[in-house]
């Protein structure tokens, strides 16, 4: 057993991990539900796969749980108040957050960010559950691909890519 580690000692130390900022989105029903996510990693090429962990407590992780589908939207730089909207600090919910960006639909009729440097169409092919959230391991059906530089979240602030 080791030194146990307290959540805000642990926040602390993760707000240093630089991440791509996302968007999972999902439907449930007529309903488009999204929330904004950094913790979104390839998982393997054969078969293309990707994971995204969500808060259980949400209703994007019920409708990708329900339907066994969602779409991961790479945020291009500068979108820092739709990540903003999406991670729920203007108060907006479910198909709210949606009047802000530019969005259409996958043809599963799911939704995605038009202007994502890419964007990942998955079915849930594993589901685990870790703590406060789901691991989601989707299988890749379609990739889209833009122009621009993605967005990066690190200490509590918006950053973009440069190279050095």
């Amino acid at each position: 057993m080791g030194i146990a580690v307290d959540p805000d000692s642990f926040r602390a130390a993760m707000a240093r991990f630089p991440g791509a900022v996302t968007i999972v989105s999902a439907r449930s029903a007529s309903e488009r539900l999204g929330l904004t996510a950094t913790a979104v990693c390839s998982v393997s090429a054969e078969p293309p796969s990707l994971l995204a962990c969500v808060n259980r407590r949400t209703g994007t992780c019920a409708a990708v749980a329900d339907s066994g589908l969602f779409n991961v939207s790479l945020l291009p730089d500068p979108s820092g108040p739709l990540a903003m909207r999406f991670a729920g600090a203007d108060g907006a919910t479910g198909e709210a957050k949606f009047a802000l960006g530019n969005w259409t639909e996958d043809g599963r009729g799911l939704p995605v960010l038009r202007d994502a440097p890419v964007a990942f169409s998955c079915e849930v092919d594993q589901q685990v559950e870790a703590g406060s959230h789901a691991i989601f391991i989707g299988r890749i059906v379609e990739i889209r691909q833009a122009d621009g530089a993605a967005l990066l979240y690190e200490r509590s602030r918006f950053h973009r890519l440069a190279p050095i």
